[in-house]
């Protein structure tokens, strides 16, 4: 659900997005999600299609640490965590990860957008997440080696590999 750009009206983003969930709750299948300004509407139908045992990672998160806590304890979602961390006005997102701790991150690039420092500007490609990883060391207090394995592993419990 995008509520920032509005290109399609709100009651058709949610009606797509609840025949989405339906699919992936069918098929066992994880599903990754896009909402931008549009948390409270998100959650709602969250809680009405978004079953035990179904997976997911809100992919691109910059929430704040109780959407963070929402999005992880409520339904189990992972977030996906990418360069934005690594921006200087982002302590929000930062405080974010602290509330959920590694075992509900993933990494991303959201290739071509958001590069991390130090290549914010430049089309952002996958050799840059280790900038992120980095930072998400720094911001949690833990070695890059086991950020590296910890997220990997919860992305291959995401994905079911």
């Amino acid at each position: 659900m995008d509520f920032y750009y509005n290109h399609s009206p709100r009651d058709a983003q949610e009606r797509v997005l609840r025949a989405q969930l339906r699919i992936a709750r069918e098929r066992a299948l994880p599903s990754i999600f896009h909402q931008r300004d549009a948390h409270d509407d998100f959650v709602a139908v969250l809680r009405e299609e978004f079953a035990p045992g179904m997976r997911g990672v809100v992919h691109c998160f910059t929430g704040d640490a109780v959407q963070a806590q929402t999005y992880a304890q409520d339904f189990g979602l992972y977030l996906g965590i990418g360069g934005v961390l690594t921006f200087k006005a982002a302590e929000g997102l930062r405080d974010a990860v602290r509330a959920v701790g590694i075992d509900a991150i993933v990494l991303e690039t959201d290739c071509p957008y958001l590069a991390p420092v130090p290549m914010r500007g430049r089309r952002n490609e996958p050799a840059f997440v280790s900038y992120t990883l980095a930072k998400l060391a720094e911001v949690l207090a833990m070695d890059r080696d086991e950020v590296s394995e910890k997220t990997d592993r919860n992305a291959r419990a995401l994905f079911d590999l």
